[in-house]
C-alpha cells in the first residue's frame, strides 16, 4: 500500500477519534457527558445532557472530522479514494484512541465525508435527516431513516462505492441503534429539546 495512503488512514483515524461531546462538556460545562444520560459522547447525548447549543456545536464538529479526512487525498495530491479515506475518521468516531475506544454512532462523521464525496448526495442526506428530526425530535430516527432513505437513493447515483459504503453504513447505523429501537416502541426514547415531536410530548405532559 502507498505510504501516503497509511498516513491519510492514520490521519483520518486520528482525526474521527476526538471525542467532541466529551470535550465541549468538560471544558465548557464542567460534565463528561458518558457519566449521563445513554452514556455516549455522541450528539444525541450531549443534545440530552449539555443541551441545544452544545449538542449543536458537537454536530457541527463531529461532521467536520468527516469533512477534513476527506480532504486529506486533495491536501496530500493523491488519488486515493475520498470515501475509504473518510472511512478511517468513521471508524475513528466510533472507536476513538482518544476516549477508550467507546465513541458515538458515525452518523455525523459520515455525513461530514458526504459533504466532500459528494456534495448532491450530501445535501439530499442532510435534508431527510433535518426534516424526520424536525418532525419527531428524535436524533436516532432521524438517523436510522435517513441512512435507509439515502442508502437507497445512492442506488440511482450510479456509483459501486457509494452504494456499498451507504448500505454497510446503514446496516451498522441499526446495529449502534439497537437499544434505541426498543425505547422508540415504548414512547420513552429521548428527544431534543425541539420539533413537533418535543413539542407533543410536552403537551401531553401538561
Amino acid at each position: 500500500m502507498d505510504l501516503k495512503i497509511i498516513l491519510m488512514l492514520v490521519i483520518g483515524y486520528l482525526l474521527g477519534s476526538i471525542p467532541s461531546g466529551v470535550w465541549i462538556g468538560k471544558i465548557f460545562y464542567g460534565k463528561d457527558v458518558r457519566q449521563f444520560g445513554s452514556g455516549n459522547m455522541g450528539t444525541t447525548n450531549t443534545f440530552r445532557v449539555l443541551g441545544k447549543k452544545a449538542g449543536i456545536i458537537v454536530l457541527l464538529m463531529d461532521m467536520f472530522k468527516g469533512t477534513l479526512a476527506a480532504c486529506l487525498p486533495a491536501l496530500f495530491h493523491s488519488n486515493a479514494n475520498v470515501l475509504l479515506i473518510g472511512l478511517a475518521a468513521i471508524i475513528g468516531h466510533v472507536f476513538p484512541i482518544f476516549a477508550g475506544f467507546k465513541g458515538g454512532k458515525a452518523v455525523a462523521t459520515s455525513v461530514g465525508v458526504l459533504l466532500i464525496y459528494n456534495p448532491l448526495f450530501f445535501g439530499i442526506s442532510w435534508a431527510i435527516f433535518l426534516i424526520t428530526l424536525y418532525l419527531t425530535s428524535m436524533v436516532s430516527v432521524a438517523s436510522m431513516l435517513g441512512f435507509t432513505l439515502t442508502a437507497i437513493i445512492s442506488l440511482f447515483f450510479g456509483d459501486w462505492i457509494l452504494i456499498i459504503v451507504a448500505f454497510a453504513l446503514t446496516i451498522f447505523v441499526f446495529i449502534r441503534h439497537w437499544g434505541n429501537i426498543e425505547r422508540i416502541k415504548n414512547g420513552t426514547e429521548s428527544m431534543v429539546p425541539f420539533g413537533l415531536g418535543y413539542s407533543r410530548r410536552q403537551k401531553q405532559v401538561k
